[in-house]
């Protein structure tokens, strides 16, 4: 199964491929010309233009763009800007609307301090790479940061061990040592399965034969499910994927920690309602 990388990077075509469809119906005689070339919208009718006016048109606009191709890198950044500013606007209805879900649900697992001023959520996969990477950042921001609030959201969406993987770590909050068994888990190099997930609780001293009666039992089915129906509410569908206030990370990017410590700050000095 192929790894989502987060929600932006799966469904964003890259850089060049947009440019080059610009391009194309820049060609095409789809595009509305201004500057040098200011001309009625030749996409709304083209019937006023006979044949070799058409082509006329096409050959200047081919011109144009080949003599100044940095236009295509213009109207391509314009676009990411104009798609960035609409996701983080819908992010932020839609944090604002689930909020009490996404931060404050009595049945999410907590590592952090519990009474956090600011709280984090991740969504995550035990055997997303991406979330293995970035797992490093996480422990450091609670190492570091004695007043913030991590919350953790559980969707294997990679396949059925990752369920089996998450169904233990769900099960382990009954015995007291989620972020234990999270931190082997998230940190471990192979892929986790429930027999792995069952060998390094054993090892964590946990009581296996509880964490196997345990990890069926309706508040580990109950979880998996709201988080599911929350993660499709919200549009999150690749792992790892971070709010915090009103702001989404979608990814593992190099600089995660100072991204999520940057705002972190901001939130403390003006305040969130509800994180």
């Amino acid at each position: 199964m192929t790894e989502p990388t987060s929600d932006t990077t799966k469904t964003r075509p890259s850089r060049w491929t947009i440019a080059a469809l610009i391009g194309a119906l820049a060609l095409s005689g789809a595009f509305l010309l201004t500057g040098p070339f200011r001309t009625h919208s030749i996409a709304a009718d083209t019937s006023m233009f006979n044949d070799a006016q058409k082509r006329g048109i096409e050959q200047i606009m081919k011109d144009y763009l080949l003599q100044n191709p940095q236009v295509l890198v213009e109207v391509q950044t314009a676009l990411e800007q104009k798609i960035a500013k609409e996701e983080a606007e819908r992010t932020k209805t839609l944090v604002a609307d689930n909020a009490k879900e996404i931060y404050r649900h009595p049945d999410a697992p907590v590592a952090g301090n519990p009474n956090g001023d600011i709280t984090v959520v991740e969504f995550f996969d035990y055997n997303c790479g991406y979330c293995k990477r970035g797992f490093h950042n996480i422990r450091e921001l609670i190492e570091k940061d004695k007043n913030v609030r991590v919350v953790f959201k559980e969707l294997p969406i990679l396949s059925k061990d990752s369920e089996d993987a998450a169904k233990i770590a769900l099960a382990a909050r009954a015995q007291g040592k989620y972020w234990e068994l999270h931190q082997a888990m998230i940190e471990s190099k192979g892929r986790v399965t429930e027999a792995a997930a069952l060998e390094m609780a054993g090892k964590l001293g946990l009581d296996v034969e509880k964490l196997k009666a345990d990890k069926d039992g309706e508040a580990v089915k109950g979880e998996l499910a709201r988080v599911e129906a929350l993660a499709r509410k919200m549009g999150i569908s690749g792992t790892p994927h971070f709010l915090v206030g009103s702001d989404a990370i979608g990814g593992a990017p190099e600089d995660l920690l100072d991204q999520l410590t940057q705002k972190i700050a901001t939130l403390r000095q003006t305040g969130c309602a509800y994180c």
